[in-house]
């Protein structure tokens, strides 16, 4: 463990009260206060444009034009360097770091351990730890269920492909509930499921798209970046994910799954503001009910029945009486 710790905000406050004595003695020494904005850095192994990634920093963004936090952020950073990045941001007297654990975990959490009084939150497969790690993911399987409700009851061919990055817990959940919804009001839908190794490699997920086209699927699943150009290519319909892309894909996205991460972030900036930071999981904050998800569905392009069918179950998960169920296996082809 290292012996020189970046001060915690309460720490900071106290240190004030100290100066204030040899300011009064005449020396000008600048002050700092548990008033100043929360200090943020964000670690991306991606573009920041990606969509995964985008709505940390829209998020973090609009803190920042709050004056609720000063935010840096450093993106495609190689795993490699992920703990070199994450020192250098502690070392600096960052208050909070975010970023994405899922490829470096053991390292993530080693080098928050030496750096107790700065808060870490990190998207992760696994669990919060003591005494700084608090993990989050984007929990948007309710209305990802809702897309495929809309999906199931549009499709003509009964073909649905699905190009997803990697087969881990975060997008397998969301495939899943997908499927889920799609086979819920048409048992006789099929799916084409196709995982191209990256997060970030849109011609290698529109060639993915085109071969599942050529096998009839008429809707896509754009779980990545590059399967809805294939869509608009060939004419056909895809359901967006996490961001709403309709106005980048006009008369192609038939519905989408989106995350806000905002009800994630803005948490965890009034606990660490407050210095009640604790390591936890702040995933339920991307579930429906807080706000941390949403489900949009282009009524020109869906049949007024199925807007209708979905919009109810929206309802029924809102209120509480329908629970859209966690299915974290890989998802399979059924043809």
């Amino acid at each position: 463990m290292l012996t020189s710790k970046p001060f915690s905000r309460a720490r900071r406050a106290m240190l004030t009260a100290a100066l204030a004595v040899t300011v009064s003695a005449g020396l000008s020494i600048p002050s700092a206060n548990a008033a100043d904005p929360v200090k943020v850095a964000a670690i991306y192994t991606v573009p920041v444009e990606q969509q995964w990634v985008s709505r940390i920093d829209k998020a973090l963004k609009a803190a920042q034009e709050r004056g609720e936090i000063t935010y840096t952020f450093s993106e495609n950073v190689a795993n490699t360097d992920y703990e070199r990045v994450m020192r250098e941001y502690a070392e600096q007297g960052m208050d909070l770091v975010v970023g994405e654990a899922f490829a470096v975990e053991r390292a993530a959490r080693k080098v928050a351990a030496e750096y107790p009084d700065t808060a870490f939150l990190m998207g992760s497969s696994f669990g919060p730890a003591q005494p700084n790690f608090g993990v989050f993911d984007n929990w948007i399987h309710e209305p990802s269920y809702l897309s495929g409700m809309i999906a199931g009851a549009t499709t003509k061919s009964n073909v649905i492909g699905m190009v997803g990055g990697y087969a881990i817990p975060e997008v397998n959940r969301l495939m899943n509930a997908f499927m889920e919804g799609a086979t819920a009001v048409n048992p006789d839908v099929k799916f084409l499921v196709t995982f191209i190794n990256s997060w970030y490699d849109p011609p290698k997920a529109k060639e993915a798209a085109f071969a599942m086209i050529e096998k009839g699927a008429d809707i896509l699943y754009a779980e990545r970046f590059g399967v809805s150009d294939a869509a608009k290519e060939k004419g056909i319909l895809a359901i967006g994910n996490v961001i709403d892309t309709a106005g980048d894909y006009p008369g192609t996205i038939l519905s989408s799954a989106l995350w806000h991460m905002e009800p994630t972030i803005d948490k965890a900036i009034e606990l660490v503001a407050s210095d009640s930071f604790e390591p936890a999981d702040f995933g339920p904050y991307s579930f429906m009910s807080y706000g941390g998800g949403s489900f949009v569905v282009d009524e020109s392009l869906a049949p007024a029945d199925a807007v209708a069918a979905a919009k109810a179950k929206e309802q029924e998960i809102l209120d509480g009486l329908f629970r859209v169920n966690v299915n974290d296996t890989e998802p399979k082809s059924t043809m």
